[in-house]
């Protein structure tokens, strides 16, 4: 099928030709479309103390921006994430490069926060049609091995987090800091686009037949079996949890830590910036086979988070780079099992469905708390609005991890 024939949910013309790619490669491309819509998304973080001084916005005005992206990316995977069960994934995939291909053009040439937003809330698109498109592409492509089409899932998209504000933070040493890195992106993207658009695809759902096809693309109410309710709702926790850390991370946290190692070197900042979310994606490469291994990741990533407030109090870099790494491996030994347990207890027929829905939630904790955090600092400062966060992250996480106990002792 060619990528306008699935679009239109119609049979293509017999014998066109397509690029009829190893299941090795369709791994590959769709960890990378995922992975790369993440670094553009994410290319930002340390620049937005640039953007504020250029834009004349505040701490609130970045905090605006970054939630932007995250309201966009939710209603997206609300009204649109289960389109890729319909339209097939491929499809779902070259939408997603196009949009963001544009979202970061936009951001690119933004002169205010209105067009700030604009292209975040483009990316945003993106990144909710790729996600659960993303997932299911890559569970059919191992379908005999579920756990690690998960860990693709979550290695993808964490490091493709992690590796953004890295990334933004050495291209912005080239001329024109807070554009140049998005037109390097653009370039990646439309790279991408050409194996895409050529390859030869597998939808795993049949196109709908009749006169109104579309109908099974307008947006569905969320809905979960019975069986995977109780993963469902402890893994939209979690991911709620360790996304508002995340949104910290990527938003006011880069100024907040660069302050505590004194330095306002971008690259440095991007990796600071970085570090909890690549060691959250290096973790998905651990076996740890325990049924208290969500209690005790919840558990290390709510210490960890302490700790992070206690190294900005001290301005001890050394206990802020080691909290860092130890809250994303907490994070990503715990997400990755609640993730792989809803993943394995959802039909295949409406496996993007239910994941994107499981990602509604833990999007909005990247949003919703980072943007009260944004008006807190501008009441109180940074400092002792992010030492507040951390505290009430790190006491969330350690409620969750007592109360993910039970279910591990319920496994006897």
């Amino acid at each position: 099928m060619t990528v306008l024939s699935e679009l239109r949910m119609r049979p293509a013309t017999a014998g066109r030709w397509g690029w009829d790619a190893s299941t090795t490669a369709r791994l590959v491309l769709a960890g990378a479309v995922m992975f790369t819509l993440l670094v553009g998304a994410n290319l930002a973080s340390p620049l937005y103390p640039l953007l504020e001084v250029r834009l004349g916005i505040s701490s609130l005005g970045v905090t605006v921006a970054f939630a932007s992206y995250v309201v966009a990316l939710v209603a997206v995977l609300m009204l649109a994430g289960h389109w890729s069960d319909h339209i097939g994934r491929r499809a779902a995939l070259v939408l997603a490069v196009v949009v963001g291909l544009a979202g970061g053009l936009v951001f690119a040439s933004a002169d205010n926060l209105l067009m700030l937003s604009l292209g975040r809330m483009l990316q945003g698109v993106a990144v909710g049609l790729a996600t659960g498109a993303s997932s299911a592409a890559l569970r059919e492509l191992l379908p005999y091995r579920p756990e690690w089409a998960s860990r693709f899932t979550l290695l993808s998209s964490s490091g493709g987090v992690a590796a953004g504000p890295a990334i933004g933070g050495l291209l912005s040493l080239l001329p024109g800091p807070t554009s140049t890195p998005f037109y390097v992106h653009a370039a990646a993207l439309v790279f991408l686009l050409v194996p895409l658009w050529l390859l030869k695809a597998r939808p795993a759902i049949r196109p709908a037949d009749g006169p109104r096809p579309y109908i099974v693309l307008a947006p569905r109410r969320p809905s979960v079996s019975r069986d995977a309710r109780g993963a469902f709702w402890l893994a939209s926790s979690v991911g709620f949890l360790s996304f508002a850390v995340f949104g910290f991370c990527l938003s006011l946290a880069p100024g907040y830590f660069a302050a505590v190692v004194h330095a306002d070197s971008r690259p440095m900042m991007g990796v600071l910036a970085g570090l909890t979310l690549g060691a959250s994606a290096l973790s998905q490469l651990v076996t740890v086979r325990s049924r208290f291994a969500v209690p005790a990741g919840l558990a290390v990533l709510g210490v960890s988070v302490l700790l992070l407030g206690v190294a900005a109090s001290m301005s001890n870099p050394v206990l802020l780079v080691a909290a860092s790494l130890a809250a994303g491996v907490g994070q990503g030994l715990s997400f990755r099992t609640v993730f792989n347990d809803v993943a394995g207890k959802v039909e295949a027929s409406r496996h993007a469905q239910i994941i994107s829905t499981v990602y509604v939630i833990t999007y909005l904790g990247s949003a919703v708390p980072v943007v009260g955090l944004g008006a807190a600092a501008s009441v109180l400062g940074l400092g002792p609005a992010a030492s507040a966060f951390t505290v009430v992250c790190g006491v969330a996480a350690m409620v969750l991890a007592a109360v993910s106990v039970r279910g591990a002792l319920a496994k006897r």
